[in-house]
């Protein structure tokens, strides 16, 4: 089991959800219960999860609309429990980017093996990823190896300087890099207060991240002393 693991648990039935989540809980996942499309959504637009256990057959946004909206922007595993046994139907759910489909009425220890399961290959594809040259912080990708920037799977195109300096910032989330830092790891020669270059590149880096879709300004100015993610 994975520490502070967190699968939201979207199923209207009441029973079936609790049972769920009591049965998450005991393998102590942290769970949170939700019992329409709409409410889901809300849950996924304010926090991160590692994983979500989805019903098809929702009040509000379906389980097939949401399963969509969750695939434009998120990679978590999502395994389907549904009373639809139809073949095509688990196929088309597959395709649009479930995990895994489990068919009610469910055996529980099965749905607990294939959590740990799908829960175990995400961690081992992150942990695989970070070590290619992955940088990833909530809704901004950066891949090293390729050069290349995504928000929420938005590809974003930025000069030389701009990702070396977004790669620098990503390096060490929280971290604070002052000018100088910044300045020698991307320019490669001496800082020589040269503030105004720093600052033009840091604002069209801002910039470009927010129309591309960021919800935040995650390059924060830390006064007198540099930048931070």
């Amino acid at each position: 089991m994975i520490d502070n693991i967190k699968i939201l648990v979207v199923e209207d039935d009441e029973a079936i959800n609790r049972l769920l989540c009591d049965m998450l809980n005991r393998s102590e996942y942290v769970t949170k219960a939700a019992y329409s499309g709409t409410e889901a959504m809300i849950y996924l637009e304010k926090n991160e999860w590692d994983m979500v256990i989805l019903d098809l057959m929702l009040p509000g946004i379906k389980g097939e609309e949401l399963l969509v909206e969750i695939r434009k922007h998120k990679h978590m595993p999502i395994i389907i429990i549904s009373a639809k046994e139809e073949k095509d139907v688990k196929i088309n759910a597959l395709k649009m980017g479930a995990d895994d489909f489990i068919t009610k009425p469910f055996d529980i220890d099965e749905v607990c093996a294939r959590v740990d399961a799908n829960l175990r290959r995400y961690k081992e594809f992150s942990d695989r990823s970070m070590d290619n040259n992955i940088f990833k912080y909530k809704e901004i990708l950066l891949n090293a190896a390729s050069r290349e920037v995504f928000i929420n799977d938005v590809a974003v195109t930025l000069t030389s300087r701009e990702f070396e300096i977004l790669k620098l910032l990503l390096s060490h989330p929280k971290k604070v890099f002052s000018k100088a830092n910044v300045f020698e790891s991307v320019w490669k020669s001496e800082y020589l207060c040269d503030d105004n270059t720093i600052t033009v590149h840091i604002s069209n880096l801002r910039n470009k991240l927010s129309k591309a879709g960021a919800k935040n300004d995650y390059i924060e100015t830390v006064w007198g002393i540099g930048y931070k993610i």
